[in-house]
């Protein structure tokens, strides 16, 4: 289950409408409503903790794998880095299509996936003239 349709199902179990969730958490409602159509994801951890303490869950049920791996990139490089990681998480799915691996593998496989974009990206960062660099934590 997408991260959306998480938040939306444990809105609904508490009979909130969009309006009055949106109020509650910080949020616009059409920030919310685009988290819950999956066209947009929170931009920071932090909105995930406050997500769980809201509802009263373990921060891991919002916080997929896929999604961690897209949030890191993002507070690391900005929109262009998660946009990038996506990409990779995109192409390295295709490989699946054949349903050969088991989860597992497939979970191990994304592990190492994403532990090469981080080192790449650290290393691409040492070619980078340093007028162009931005500086470290500054997001996108």
């Amino acid at each position: 289950m997408k991260f959306g349709d998480k938040l939306k199902e444990q809105r609904g179990r508490r009979g909130l409408t969009q309006e009055e969730f949106s109020e509650a958490i910080g949020i616009s409602r059409r920030t919310l409503c685009y988290y819950e159509q999956g066209k947009t994801y929170p931009k920071n951890r932090e909105f995930y903790k406050k997500l769980a303490a809201f509802f009263d869950l373990d921060v891991n049920y919002f916080l997929a794998e896929d999604e961690e791996f897209l949030t890191q990139a993002a507070e690391k490089y900005g929109r262009r880095g998660r946009s990038q990681a996506r990409a990779v998480l995109e192409q390295a799915s295709v490989l699946f299509a054949g349903g050969e691996l088991s989860d597992e593998d497939k979970e191990a496989f994304l592990r190492e996936i994403q532990e090469l974009y981080f080192d790449s990206k650290k290393q691409a960062r040492k070619f980078v003239p340093k007028k162009y660099r931005r500086r470290e934590g500054e997001g996108e």
